[in-house]
């Protein structure tokens, strides 16, 4: 039998995900780059979607439970007047605001968000890991199938406009919420209630949990070092609570 290949790695990598890569595809490119034989993520991105992800080589995927339950912050761009499909920029319109619409007054905007702060619920998208019957939903929507799926509760902890733009036709916002939360849906629901449509037309993480993206390192930066290796967080330095007793015990011996 041919044995595993890579190195007994353990540590975190906090890495940059850039745009046009799968979470699993920048994971694995990360993993080779680093010759680690085992590892693991936290929390996918979109392929379009940028920003934090959170790469555990091996002992340190135990972190990773924790982590699917930590609460998250996004910078999001929402483009206003057209509704798509999926949510985001890489859907097909669906709807669009009518031939007055010349763009959201700022104002207005900050008086819709208000209503979004807080717990609050959220239709799932049809373009979601979710499953029903044991297939995602993605696959039905592919199908032009759409289900009823229940409204779900999450928690905005904070909603901050940082910026109107474009003549009022995009809008940047920062995110702070539990997890589970969908921004696409945020995006959408946010453009139902100013009466224009909206779509998720941008989104990169800044924070999950205790790690923020001023500390992560991009992909083709990762791959240029003579000894990527040293940029692994390793697991005495992981912020408390992440790991178990036990594995706290382990690292210490």
């Amino acid at each position: 039998m041919a044995s595993r290949r890579g190195q007994m790695l353990d540590g975190v990598l906090l890495l940059d995900k850039p745009a046009g890569l799968s979470s699993n595809h920048a994971l694995q490119r990360a993993k080779r780059t680093l010759d680690a034989r085992k590892a693991g993520h936290t929390g996918t991105l979109d392929p379009f979607a940028t920003g934090l992800l959170i790469c555990c080589m091996g002992r340190a995927t135990k972190i990773c439970g924790a982590m699917l339950n930590a609460d998250k912050t996004y910078i999001a761009t929402l483009q206003f007047g057209e509704e798509t499909d999926s949510g985001d920029c890489t859907g097909h319109v669906v709807a669009q605001a009518g031939p007055e619409f010349t763009g959201v007054d700022a104002a207005e905007l900050e008086q819709a968000l208000a209503a979004f702060r807080g717990e609050i619920e959220q239709i799932p998208p049809m373009y979601s890991a979710l499953k029903r019957d044991g297939k995602p939903l993605y696959e039905y929507a592919r199908q032009g199938i759409e289900l009823e799926r229940p409204p779900r509760r999450v928690t905005i902890h904070a909603l901050e406009l940082l910026r109107c733009f474009d003549n009022g036709r995009m809008a940047e916002i920062r995110v702070h919420c539990s997890k589970g939360t969908y921004i696409r849906t945020l995006a959408q629901d946010i453009g139902r209630a100013l009466g224009c449509r909206a779509h998720l037309a941008a989104l990169r993480r800044t924070q999950a949990g205790p790690f923020d993206i001023r500390d992560a390192i991009e992909l083709e930066t990762l791959q240029d070092m003579p000894n990527p290796q040293s940029v692994l967080v390793g697991l005495d330095a992981l912020p408390a609570g992440l790991l178990s007793a036990t594995e706290q015990r382990k690292e210490q011996l």
